[in-house]
């Protein structure tokens, strides 16, 4: 286990809510090899965000190890993990969370403000990231000009300015119609077939999951269900 890209190793999580504590994880194993594109699948409350929460750094184990690309992120200080997390994982959130006064060009800017690049080698980074998810020609323009499918992917064009080890996509597709969730998923699709990009992504559409390579299927944070999606499943969502 302790080979693959992403490991959690007899993870335990607990949270307290109105003086009762809720055991989320306990003793969790799973293993991600690189490369891997994996949906999440589960009811409200079975450890899907957690678990994403976990490998992105933005929440610690109780107990247990979260390892990354070779980093022990489960022992990394609250001072190490923003540098860290800045360097090798994009988060991709429901909500596009874009700065409305910035334009998408300086919106995907922002995570590269942590990079010791230069000015206009970010400017650059950005100019890719935007290509990349086909939205060169609407740079200049700020979220309340484009539409919800394309203020997601200016949101993933910021996922991958930085050039992450994982991408976190926790329901990419939730606020967006059937069109725009297809274009969303075909750019996550292309991150990983054409990158090597390993993603996470947790969803509730039977369909979103399909595109991806591997689906976990998690109840009270168990694994009930850990399969692969085999070419012909993709090509039919």
């Amino acid at each position: 286990m302790t080979d693959a890209f992403i490991v959690l190793e007899k993870v335990c999580k607990s949270y307290s809510r109105g003086g009762e504590t809720l055991h989320v994880l306990d003793e969790f194993n799973l293993s991600i090899p690189e490369s891997d594109f994996v949906a999440l699948m589960g009811p409200s409350g079975s450890g899907k965000t957690t678990i994403l929460n976990l490998v992105g750094g933005l929440d610690s184990c109780d107990s247990g190890l979260v390892r990354v690309a070779g980093a022990p992120v489960s022992e990394m200080s609250r001072r190490d993990l923003p540098a860290w997390r800045s360097r090798h994982v994009g988060f991709v959130f429901q909500s596009f969370n874009l700065l409305p006064v910035l334009t998408a060009h300086e919106n995907v800017m922002l995570p590269l403000q942590l990079t010791p690049l230069s000015g206009s080698e970010r400017r650059k980074q950005a100019d890719f990231a935007l290509d990349i998810v086909g939205l060169s020609g609407r740079a200049s323009h700020r979220p309340a000009q484009l539409s919800g499918g394309e203020e997601q992917r200016v949101a993933i064009a910021r996922a991958i300015a930085t050039d992450p080890d994982v991408i976190i996509a926790d329901e990419p597709t939730g606020d967006l119609d059937r069109k725009s969730a297809d274009g969303v998923l075909e750019i996550l699709s292309r991150l990983n077939s054409e990158l090597g990009k390993t993603i996470l992504m947790v969803t509730h559409d039977p369909l979103a999951a399909k595109k991806a390579l591997r689906l976990l299927e998690l109840d009270k944070g168990v694994l009930i269900e850990d399969r692969q999606i085999d070419e012909q499943q993709r090509e039919g969502a």
